[in-house]
């Protein structure tokens, strides 16, 4: 019996979810979108589209009728909403909308509507919360968890040296949104942008990294004394964004230019947009290192490393970004199709990285696809 998979939003990663999905012989792929471009270019790959605007809650409804599971891949500004009238249908859903609000508050609704939310299940936050849930349910005492991840042009070209594979007006959130991290067992707050370090990282050389806000659900379920996510990006980058920063020009209040009120945020968002547009031959790559240190339960020191890199697919034509974010999505959404986990709730990846079972079936999916994850265990006797 055919399986039917609803695919909200058709971007680039929603794209990548649904033709991967669609490669399954017993499946119903139809992705949902209110631009007829975007949708037309799935056409040639056996999928159904519907046109419709997903701002309204009755056509967020009627495209999920009769799904096995759905996938949220609207803009983070719709994610919520989104989320919340899927899990109300009754339609257990992977999300990577990658949303401003708190995904952990609708847990009591899902948990009501016998509804499955793997939420925030892309690459990072995504991937990146699998390997540090894996992680830490090794350790008897973890104490430190540290995530560095970055989507770069193998191609640098000024000023930027940088394209986004998202809207830029996700991208600016992420530098304009306090870093939350945990210290010494306590939540605290940085500004976006701060404590720049250098990294090296195998098969990339240097890159630098800054606190951004990507621990999110994190914060809540995984009881580590010390944690902070940072992101990546060439040298040189973080001092062009202080500069937006400090002028102004990342300012969500209105200014007055001649009889007109503008914000300077969406203003540079706009600007921005063919600056940062990532060509469709355009060759990146996406690194990521997550590293988690504790105690074992003979009193071992323990740090376990991963080192993820992965790069443009020229065969598919399939960004690594699109292949990093939505193949985890799409390997969870036939997850749940499949029973393989069935815990009920709102669910975030590091959850289903405590799971043996779940987490080897993500691993192998990944392998498959040919995304590889080198792990390094180190381990040391304590000194007394």
């Amino acid at each position: 019996m055919s399986k039917k998979y609803v695919v909200l939003g058709a971007g680039m990663v929603g794209s990548a979810i649904a033709r991967d999905l669609a490669s399954d012989a017993d499946s119903v792929v139809q992705v949902v979108d209110v631009s007829a471009a975007a949708l037309k270019s799935l056409e040639a790959d056996d999928i159904e589209t519907m046109q419709a605007d997903l701002m309204a809650p009755a056509k967020i409804r009627e495209a999920i009728a009769g799904a096995a599971v759905a996938v949220n891949a609207v803009p983070g500004f719709m994610g919520f909403a989104t989320l919340r009238e899927v899990i109300l249908a009754g339609v257990d859903v992977v999300d990577i909308a990658f949303m401003p609000e708190d995904t952990l508050v609708l847990n009591e609704l899902a948990q009501d509507k016998n509804v499955t939310a793997l939420v925030d299940f892309g690459v990072a936050p995504g991937l990146s919360h699998v390997l540090s849930g894996h992680a830490a349910a090794q350790l008897a005492q973890p104490d430190k968890l540290f995530i560095a991840v970055g989507g770069l042009p193998r191609k640098r070209s000024w000023p930027w040296e940088y394209k986004a594979p998202f809207s830029p007006v996700d991208v600016l959130e992420e530098y304009t949104r306090p870093a939350r991290l945990v210290e010494h067992g306590r939540e605290v707050e940085r500004p976006a942008l701060s404590e720049l370090e250098r990294i090296d990282l195998p098969g990339v050389g240097t890159l630098e990294a800054f606190n951004t806000d990507g621990l999110r659900t994190l914060l809540h379920t995984l009881d580590i004394p010390f944690m902070k996510e940072k992101t990546l990006r060439y040298p040189g980058y973080v001092e062009k964004l202080l500069v937006l920063r400090d002028t102004g020009l990342l300012s969500q209040e209105r200014v007055k230019v001649g009889d007109l009120l503008v914000s300077p945020f969406a203003l540079t968002a706009q600007l921005l947009m063919d600056a940062w547009k990532l060509g469709p031959e355009e060759e990146e790559f996406t690194v990521m290192r997550v590293e988690v240190s504790g105690r074992t339960a003979d009193g071992h020191c323990r740090t376990y490393t991963y080192d993820l890199y992965d790069e443009f697919d020229p065969t598919t034509s399939t960004s690594s970004m699109a292949r990093t974010t939505g193949f985890p999505a799409a390997i969870a959404t036939r997850m749940l199709a499949e029973g393989q986990f069935e815990k009920h709730g709102v669910v975030p990846p590091e959850i289903l990285g405590q799971d043996q079972r779940a987490f080897e079936a993500l691993m192998e999916g990944l392998t498959a696809r040919n995304i590889s994850i080198t792990t390094t265990v180190e381990t040391s006797q304590v000194r007394r």
